[in-house]
């Protein structure tokens, strides 16, 4: 028999090539392409065997929706769009230490002591020493969590392929398993798609809800093939900032719920805790009379949050001014800094700018302009933004201010807060609101009126969330 040859396929994207070289080129990463054995003959098509027909149904009919096992922490079921979906697969990613396995076995935990379900907890990265010792610490020694170390695919599969109870089953990760068949290394493209996809399927067959834990690249993506993604129903990733103790989950695809929903967690002696009110945590050390800091109210797939954003203008020291941004994109910062000052006037461009968004949470939709503009302008000119406003809308390249949906929402968190004012964009004038009677609207259209209005605005009495609690 032929010796099969080797491919080299890019442990990026999965693309396969004739000869090794430096770069993709289906995906552009460098050193990322790596030998692995060949997997046999080429596949040689459906041949002349009949496949049996397949019935085709309308797309008007009764639809059930996906049962649910809700998991006991709140934030987690959040996330996942209500709890559980028996006979689906999740996929977790984040940095290491972040918390992907210590939430994981909490969840775990909290479903086998209420009796829910029973769970299975197949570690192989850590022996079984090491995750009772992290039970321990968490005070989860007594759940009925069963465990077992193992990377083999094939033992995995036949451990669970039988009448068990088991009804949710994690993988911690599925980087180190393996198939005895395929002669490349756990972690490559081959092994990480062929192993998923033997348990995805067994997790159909039987009706357990799979959790893969995964790697990620320094990029901060995870590890291994994109479809690894599209064959999983759900994925979430963990982010965060080693120096903060706050931790979001955020969902970047889900077939049974919204995409984009975040769970927020805080690092504790006793593991990951739930944040019910994150806007006001995030508000929480916040100080009023100081310049460089305007709250933003936005919104966090359907949860409003708001949080503080904090700006620091400085003279340039060298000849290039410094950019520095934590939690906002940098491309929006450089564009914001243009409009401030080819059409403001306000001569910003050349100093360094310094942008934060306050507690570790990182933002991405455009409402968050205005609230950046308020800063910056606040910094630059020394003059604070009122304590007991909000600020939230879209700035165009012409400094127009753009409006931005569920504003209404946004407004009713910041009045449940204690804030009194918002500086909302004017196209919003016209519309009636019920929130519009509780907070002291200011309609803007254009960054002028913004700049105008922290040059005469006064400074509000105490914080807002201090406020809100004392009243």
């Amino acid at each position: 028999m032929a010796k099969s040859a080797s491919t080299f396929v890019c442990q990026e994207c999965g693309a396969s090539h004739a000869r090794w070289s430096g770069k993709c080129d289906a995906c552009g990463a460098w050193n990322s392409i790596v030998e692995e054995a060949g997997g046999g003959d080429v596949p040689k098509g459906l041949g002349r065997k009949k496949g049996s027909k397949i019935e085709f149904v309308p797309l008007r009919g009764e639809a059930q929706p996906a049962p649910r096992l809700a998991t006991g922490i709140a934030e987690f079921d959040r996330v996942c769009g209500g709890g559980l979906v028996p006979g689906s697969a999740l996929l977790v990613g984040g940095d290491p230490g972040i918390g992907k396995s210590t939430i994981l076995l909490q969840v775990c935990a909290e479903l086998a002591k209420a009796g829910t379900a029973g769970c299975v907890y197949v570690s192989g990265e850590e022996a079984i020493d090491q995750v009772r010792l992290r039970a321990e610490r968490l005070g989860l020694a007594d759940a009925p969590v069963e465990l077992a170390a193992a990377t083999n695919v094939r033992d995995i599969v036949a451990s669970l392929d039988g009448p068990s109870a088991a009804r949710v089953v994690v993988i911690d990760s599925i980087q180190t398993l393996y198939l005895d068949n395929l002669d490349s290394a756990p972690g490559t493209v081959s092994q990480v798609r062929t192993s998923a996809q033997e348990l995805i399927r067994l997790a159909k067959k039987r009706g357990f809800t799979l959790i893969l834990v995964g790697h990620v690249t320094k990029e901060g993506l995870i590890a291994g093939p994109k479809v690894l993604e599209h064959m999983v129903d759900t994925v979430l990733y963990f982010e965060g900032e080693r120096g903060h103790q706050f931790r979001i989950l955020r969902a970047v695809k889900n077939r049974f719920g919204p995409a984009a929903e975040i769970g927020v967690f805080e690092m504790t002696d006793g593991g990951l805790a739930e944040v019910p009110n994150p806007s006001a945590l995030f508000l929480g050390d916040r100080e009023d009379g100081v310049s460089g800091a305007a709250v933003f109210a936005g919104i966090e797939g359907t949860r409003p949050m708001l949080v503080e954003i904090q700006a620091l203008t400085a003279p340039a020291s060298y000849g290039t001014p410094r950019r520095a941004v934590i939690g906002w994109d940098s491309s929006r910062l450089s564009m914001l800094l243009a409009v401030l000052e080819s059409r403001s006037g306000v001569a910003i461009g050349g100093q360094d700018v310094f942008l934060n968004v306050a507690g570790g949470l990182r933002v991405s939709e455009p409402a968050a302009d205005l609230a950046v503009a308020a800063a910056l302008v606040s910094s630059h000119t020394g003059k604070p933004v009122p304590a007991d406003t909000v600020v939230f809308g879209e700035v165009g390249l012409s400094g127009e201010i753009r409006q931005v949906g569920q504003a209404d929402v946004r407004l009713r968190e910041a009045a449940k807060l204690g804030f009194s004012r918002a500086v909302v964009p004017a196209r919003r004038r016209g519309k009636k609101s019920k929130t519009a009677t509780d907070l002291g609207l200011l309609f803007v259209d254009h960054l002028d009126q913004l700049i105008g209005w922290l040059r005469d605005a006064e400074p509000a009495g105490p914080h807002p969330v201090e406020r809100a609690a004392n009243g």
